[in-house]
């Protein structure tokens, strides 16, 4: 009897080779069934079968491993130079973030314009306009950053914030024009088989980590660390209106046309109320701050 027992616990502790292979073939065999519409068919029951074990197996190696192997990671991110000072200075941390992103906004708008004028449609342009606004307002603050720092002039990082959020108002027209090609020529993003979990959670972690950093980085009273984490929430947020289209367009076979309009434009209006109301609300607090500097002689 214990023997059994051990045998069970086995199955739910394979070697890392096999946990490895067993991903691969459950993530394949997953994409081919959504890609061929086996969905009902005998082969996708043991497909499913094999994934739900898969996806056990990984739970307990993650549960079981992830934190010898996340004290490991951090400890020789820690022990190295540029790690410590990327984990524990929040200016540097700041600098090479707007790097990163700024990269990557670049590179975005540069393939969505390319796809743009290749298949002659708005819908790659309307992407490229919104992430060329989104690098604009990076260029900005780093622009600013290499020529003042950070922390070191308050009323001048206001300036900066505040040119910033009138052009973070612009974002709105990009957004408007995403969501009437996607109510009125239904238009949308799609992610097939098991790819569209793995969006769905990067999705969530950054708007997680995105409202998360605009509370911690309030202590910093830095309005130019402030609005980089503005900045990251837009693009998060309007990821999330794309994770949406791509949801309905998986699972939303059931739903009527006229449900997926509503909830897409509701979503929409959403976002650019919460954009447009960030923004008014650091331009009005700019000026506020700038015009009791200016006549208390400060400026």
């Amino acid at each position: 009897m214990k023997d059994k027992k051990r045998d069970y616990i086995k199955l739910l502790f394979p070697p890392i080779w096999l946990t490895v292979v067993l991903t691969v073939i459950s993530a394949v065999s997953l994409i081919a069934v959504f890609v061929k519409g086996w969905e009902e068919t005998p082969i996708a029951y043991v497909i499913y079968v094999l994934s739900f074990y898969t996806l056990i197996v990984v739970s307990i190696a993650c549960a079981t491993v992830f934190p010898g192997y996340y004290k490991k990671i951090k400890n020789k991110i820690y022990s190295n130079q540029f790690g410590n000072r990327y984990m524990t200075d929040p200016v540097f941390k700041t600098h090479i973030n707007l790097y990163r992103s700024l990269f990557f906004n670049l590179l975005y708008a540069a393939l969505n314009l390319f796809f743009g004028i290749y298949f002659s449609t708005a819908w790659f342009t309307l992407f490229a306009a919104y992430y060329t606004i989104m690098a604009v307002m990076r260029f900005l603050l780093l622009r600013y950053v290499h020529k003042e720092g950070i922390g070191k002039n308050y009323l001048k990082e206001l300036k900066r914030s505040e040119l910033c959020a009138y052009i973070l108002m612009t974002v709105n027209i990009s957004l408007s024009g995403a969501v009437l090609m996607m109510v009125y020529f239904d238009r949308g993003f799609e992610y097939y088989g098991f790819l569209i979990y793995v969006v769905a959670m990067y999705t969530f972690y950054i708007t997680t980590a995105a409202i998360v950093g605009m509370f911690k980085y309030r202590k910093y009273k830095s309005p130019v660390m402030s609005m980089t984490k503005i900045i990251n929430l837009a693009s998060a947020l309007m990821s999330m209106l794309a994770l949406e289209t791509a949801m309905f367009s998986q699972f939303g076979g059931e739903t009527s046309p006229q449900v997926r309009r509503l909830m897409i434009i509701l979503t929409g209006a959403g976002i650019s109320i919460i954009v447009l109301t960030i923004s008014i609300y650091t331009i009005r607090r700019s000026r506020n701050i700038l015009k009791r500097s200016k006549n208390n002689g400060e400026l």
